[in-house]
């Protein structure tokens, strides 16, 4: 766990600006849903999460009525609350499949270890060498879609550098990931050299819309296999987003972490051996500008402490706000109030409750692995509840409460401009390397795992 002063106390009259704002964008976007544009080689959709993260930025940082730095920090808290029902509801996706999952071929779970390798050593000394700074863990140590939010919020908190990150790769991932994909995957396909199926325990990256824009690919250049590739596509996403979360929290993020630190070790120390050099060894032209570089890094260190120092929300605060933001988006995404939504959050903040005790009882094991797990084997096949909990749940949409999720981040990010700014445009080499890498090394190892077995 990183270490961070200890958070401020926000209650009630910070927290409701925000509520409200982030309910009335959440509402908007809803309504407005998803938008498809054609750009030529393929097509990008834009789902209402993606409004809601835009809308809450331009909110956060207009200079009409600026949004205070206490309540981007109450959405930020917010945020890291939020990332739990999203995981809670994953959850409910993941129990009923996991009979798949046992039945699954060791090809197919061999390939999880490429979406590792592909992103931490390959994508992630590229963001070093672009100078990324601590956001390179957080964008580097998977694809980042939806519950990487929670892995890293619950390690670093929802205002560091590692979660900015995150959210920097999941914007790339989420306009630009579906359609590189594509041509990536025609490319490798038509080659000729690989198995349509290794292809296709490829494309299962851990998002749904990269994973049918690739499979789609392989189907154009193996029409005879379309039935296999498309099955086996969907199974080997299912399997890197089931086991994405355990692999996440145990393997990749402490990986990418620990390997960013050792790639980083060298510059560190020639930089105290620099600090540590008597000033009057240099000229004094030198100095001078040492002195004015000293200066500006100490004042954009200074902004950036003040913007990420955390607040902390009452625990019923959080869920009470979220129950509230969770239904709108849900009863309009589901076009109708309806009570099994209603029925279906309590289930799902019973289960976010559940985990948080737990978590605090056994202080070792992360809260998102107890939601996870117990989530998952609730709604699995081997509980005798399972049908009536699974019928209550999937009828809250899990894109609704990603809307609400990425409509609190935004409107959090107003404070964080100056280190998005740095990300700029490297996140874009860096996020083409960990797509193509994350694809071509898992394609690769299926197709010795094929072979071999």
């Amino acid at each position: 766990m990183s270490t961070r002063t200890a958070p401020a106390m926000a209650g009630l009259k910070h927290t409701l600006p925000i509520a409200l704002l982030a309910l009335v964008i959440g509402l908007a976007v809803q309504f407005i849903g998803s938008a498809k544009f054609d750009i030529g080689i393929g097509s990008i959709i834009v789902f209402p999460m993606v409004w809601g993260l835009i809308l809450g930025l331009l909110v956060s940082i207009q200079k009409f009525k600026p949004l205070g730095l206490d309540l981007q920090k109450v959405a930020a808290a917010l945020v890291g609350v939020a990332v739990m029902l999203l995981v809670a509801r994953l959850a409910f996706n993941i129990g009923p499949s996991l009979p798949v999952l046992v039945k699954a071929g060791p090809a197919l779970l061999l390939q999880e270890i490429g979406h590792l390798l592909g992103t931490v050593f390959l994508a992630l000394p590229l963001a070093v060498l672009l100078r990324m700074g601590k956001a390179t863990v957080g964008a580097t140590f998977s694809l980042d879609r939806e519950p990487s939010f929670a892995m890293v919020s619950e390690k670093y908190g929802p205002d560091s550098d590692q979660y900015r990150g995150v959210l920097a790769m999941y914007v790339f991932g989420t306009l630009f990931g579906a359609v590189y994909i594509t041509l990536l995957t025609s490319l490798v396909a038509n080659w000729g050299v690989f198995n349509p199926l290794a292809l296709a325990m490829g494309a299962g990256v851990g998002s749904g819309s990269m994973m049918a824009a690739s499979a789609a690919s392989i189907v154009a250049a193996y029409p005879a296999d379309e039935q296999a590739i498309l099955g086996m596509a969907a199974v080997s996403n299912l399997i890197t987003t089931i086991l994405g979360v355990y692999v996440g929290i145990y393997v990749s993020l402490p990986l990418a972490d620990r390997f960013y630190k050792l790639l980083t070790r060298k510059k560190k120390a020639t930089a105290a051996v620099a600090t540590a050099t008597p000033a009057v060894t240099a000229s004094a032209a030198q100095a001078t500008i040492d002195t004015a570089e000293d200066e500006a890094n100490r004042a954009f260190r200074e902004k950036v402490a003040e913007s990420s120092a955390e607040v902390k929300l009452p625990l019923w605060l959080s869920l009470s706000v979220l129950t509230v933001l969770g239904l709108g988006t849900a009863f309009v995404a589901a076009k109708g109030v309806h009570w099994n939504i209603v029925g279906g959050y309590a289930v799902l903040m019973g289960l976010v409750l559940l985990g948080l005790f737990l978590h605090k009882v056994s202080r070792k094991i992360s809260a998102i692995i107890w939601i996870t797990t117990i989530g998952a084997y609730i709604s699995s096949p081997w509980f005798f509840a399972a049908k009536p909990l699974t019928d209550l749940v999937s009828a809250v949409d899990f894109l609704s409460i990603a809307t609400v999720m990425l409509t609190l981040a935004g409107l959090s990010l107003g404070k964080d401009v100056p280190l998005l700014r740095n990300i700029g445009w490297k996140i874009i080499p860096v996020g083409l390397v960990a797509i193509s890498a994350s694809f071509l090394l898992s394609v690769v190892i299926a197709e010795f795992a094929l072979g071999y077995w």
